[in-house]
């Protein structure tokens, strides 16, 4: 059996077709994300595929970064899931050295590879995230009545109060930004470009939505909500929090779930926390369940495993001044400094 690597520039629907092969693939190893970060970002990327006797047994994905923040390859950035996706371990062991020479030659830091699995025990790892995945009951009341009962008043909280759910795409999607802005700048953490969104919705038809809920024509939560396989996700979710006490939030999800029913889906994955946060309460409280994610890294010698997150105490000072920032003005330096924190 002979593996061999290469840098894939074939046709995407060639990738698409193995990536549809394997049960356990993320939709974000779907070749329309190449586009979408090229194009989001202007970063590099490196679409790694492995063959074995000619036959394509293996991809790899990755991201190019390099900024003050450091230089390094990330598969994938700015979403949860990524790293290998392969038939069987020679293709995984030989994409891990192709990566590591890709590495060599960049002269980047590490690799990051953010996968489910242990897909090889000797890689260092970090493992400061869950993702919060709610299996789908078979129909919306066997879904509702299995929720306890403080989420299902929160969310009759939120009707009562005569919060509107509307359904849409590129036509919402000023608004679902307004929200996202004002929610990242309260946060302290700096917002992605407008164009990101735009560029998701027109790489992903058929795939892709947005839900807000507004109060009194005024949008006050917003998510957009991407599917692949048998699981929704709602990657990019905000709220303004000055109407927390209506739970905006509340019906927002419970309308994504009934979304994630009528699609015949079977999973709801409402993204990755910090085991005991308030984020991971929220969603710990619709009967989420906790699932790792384990984030393995190739290391130049001597190097330390970075951490680039909000937790790190370090970033403590820059989200508290972000948080005093006017909107407009996050809004203007936010993506020239996110683009590069993956």
């Amino acid at each position: 059996m002979s593996v061999c690597t290469e840098t894939f520039q074939g046709a995407a629907a060639d990738w698409d077709r193995f990536v549809a092969s394997m049960p356990c693939a993320a939709g974000y190893y779907s070749h329309a994300w190449r586009a979408i970060l090229e194009r989001s970002f202007g970063h590099e990327t490196h679409f790694l595929a492995a063959r074995t006797n000619g036959v394509m047994t293996g991809v790899l994905p990755l991201v190019h970064m390099r900024s003050i923040f450091g230089n390094f390859l990330v598969s994938l950035p700015f979403v949860t899931y990524g790293g290998l996706l392969c038939r069987d371990q020679a293709s995984s062991e030989a994409l891990l050295e192709a990566a590591e020479d890709l590495r060599s030659r960049l002269g980047a830091h590490h690799v990051e590879l953010r996968h489910t699995l242990a897909v090889n025990p000797d890689l260092p790892a970090r493992r400061h995230k869950v993702a919060m995945v709610l299996p789908l009951a078979q129909s919306e009341e066997d879904m509702w009545t299995g929720f306890n009962a403080k989420v299902r008043n929160q969310v009759r909280k939120a009707q009562k109060a005569g919060l509107e759910t509307v359904w849409g795409e590129g036509e919402l999607l000023d608004e679902f930004y307004a929200v996202f802005v004002r929610n990242m700048r309260d946060l302290g953490t700096p917002v992605y470009a407008r164009s990101f969104f735009v560029n998701i919705l027109a790489g992903l038809p058929g795939v892709t939505r947005i839900v807000l809920i507004r109060r009194q024509g005024k949008p006050v939560a917003a998510g957009l909500l991407y599917w692949h396989g048998e699981t929704l996700e709602i990657p990019w979710a905000s709220s303004i929090r000055d109407y927390n006490a209506l739970c905006p939030n509340n019906l927002m999800y419970w309308e994504s779930i009934r979304h994630a029913l009528r699609l015949g889906l079977r999973r709801f994955d409402l993204g990755r926390s910090s085991l005991g946060s308030g984020t991971f309460r929220f969603k710990e409280q619709w009967g989420a369940r906790p699932e790792a994610l384990q984030w393995h890294y190739l290391l130049s010698s001597g190097a330390k495993l970075p951490n680039l997150s909000n937790s790190n105490p370090k970033f403590s000072m820059a989200i508290k001044l972000w948080q005093r920032l006017p909107l407009a003005m996050t809004r203007a330096l936010g993506p020239l400094i996110v683009r590069d924190i993956p």
